[in-house]
């Protein structure tokens, strides 16, 4: 494993592990609450603020000369031109964090290089266990993909393309709802889903990780007309994006352009 890819996946399941504890660690107080879960809204202002505390800290003692583009920091113009940028997202899925049992939900970090793009990628899932990275996952036994006779497309729980319906349709496939943009993404690299669509924006943060390991991991990515990713933008806004099986790429491309002619 790369030296980025090792501290991305290093700081991911560090930030993941102080958000189980977090979580975890208050008494809820209502009837059939869960620790932690007391006040929603607290609970996912404390777990942004002191997961991006402890990446940001990591990254100014471990790579002292890049630069950092975070969810839960402000946005250093100087970042645009920089050599290499770190794209954190330090929750992804803050909605599904505070909610008793949801398990969607992740860490982001992410490495880009100017030239190269992303060059360095972990996403954890600490409710699962699971660190996976541009190098491998962590640890390595991922589930077996089920067999299926329908594509299983994934979209936002909040926020789903409104051709979610019609893209199902005119490819067979089942569309199911799913938390964190990370999430999402990593079910479809474990097999259990076979594609990721989103439209109606995102920012960096949410996809550049979780894009990253999708490529590492043999799988497609890229927007919904086809054309390639692009980070460290002067804006760092993603108007839309698909992760999938390589095999369903053209096929969804296809699909969502006669939709939304």
């Amino acid at each position: 494993m790369s030296a980025d890819a090792r501290l991305a996946a290093s700081l991911a399941g560090r930030a993941g592990d102080l958000l189980l504890a977090i979580r975890d660690g208050g008494a809820g107080s209502g009837p059939g609450s869960e620790p932690g879960l007391s006040d929603p809204a607290e609970l996912g202002r404390r777990g942004d603020r002191e997961s991006n505390d402890l990446i940001l800290a990591a990254l100014a003692e471990q790579r002292p000369g890049d630069a950092v583009l975070s969810e839960e920091s402000a946005d250093d113009p100087g970042r645009a031109t920089a050599a290499r940028v770190w794209i954190v997202d330090p929750l992804d899925g803050t909605r599904e964090f505070t909610m008793p049992g949801r398990r969607d939900w992740a860490v982001h970090v992410a490495l880009w290089e100017r030239g190269e793009g992303i060059t360095a990628a972990a996403v954890a899932e600490p409710a699962l266990g699971m660190v996976y990275s541009s190098d491998g996952v962590t640890p390595a036994a991922a589930p077996t993909p089920v067999p299926r006779r329908r594509p299983v497309i994934l979209v936002s729980d909040t926020r789903p393309p409104a051709f979610a319906g019609a893209l199902a349709r005119r490819l067979d496939a089942v569309v199911a709802p799913m938390g964190s943009a990370g999430a999402k993404a990593m079910a479809v690299l474990r097999g259990e889903a076979d594609a990721y669509v989103h439209a109606g924006g995102q920012w960096e943060w949410d996809s550049a990780a979780p894009v990253g390991v999708a490529l590492a991991g043999g799988l497609h990515a890229s927007r919904l007309d086809g054309k390639p990713l692009e980070y460290n933008q002067s804006r760092p806004y993603v108007p839309d994006l698909v992760v999938c099986r390589r095999d369903l790429a053209a096929a969804i491309v296809e699909a969502v352009a006669a939709l939304t002619l």
